[in-house]
């Protein structure tokens, strides 16, 4: 980024934007979709949200960083409650999201499915 990348205010929401795949430019290169952050009367940061489609990788990325280890590797339990976390964060309203997440699993898109299936069955 451009700009003011030291101000205490943008170093206080750059985990914010980082854990969100977002990308913050300065304030003067916004463009239409971007969020302009003011602080004390001034645009200190633009903050350029991914898209959706980048956002589930990212979030994948992220748990794996979480885990330690690539999500293929957890085990069935843990991968279950990978799948929960995902579906709070509505990985499966993305296009292909089943079929990213199964991949990213090391599962088949059944196994997704029926993992979220179980989900349903023990909430009612």
């Amino acid at each position: 980024m451009t700009g003011p990348a030291d101000h205490p205010f943008v170093q206080a929401v750059k985990p914010l934007v980082d854990a969100m795949g977002g990308e913050m430019v300065a304030p003067e290169l916004a463009q239409g979709d971007d969020v302009v952050l003011v602080w004390e009367g001034r645009e200190r940061v633009a903050v350029r949200l991914p898209h959706l489609s980048d956002s589930l990788g990212h979030i994948l990325t992220e748990l794996e960083r979480r885990h330690g280890m690539p999500l293929a590797e957890l085990d069935r339990k843990t991968k279950q409650s990978v799948v929960r976390v995902l579906e709070a964060r509505g990985a499966f309203s993305v296009r292909h999201g089943v079929e990213t997440v199964a991949s990213a699993l090391g599962v088949s898109r059944f196994t997704i499915y029926n993992y979220l299936n179980r989900e349903t069955e023990g909430a009612g």
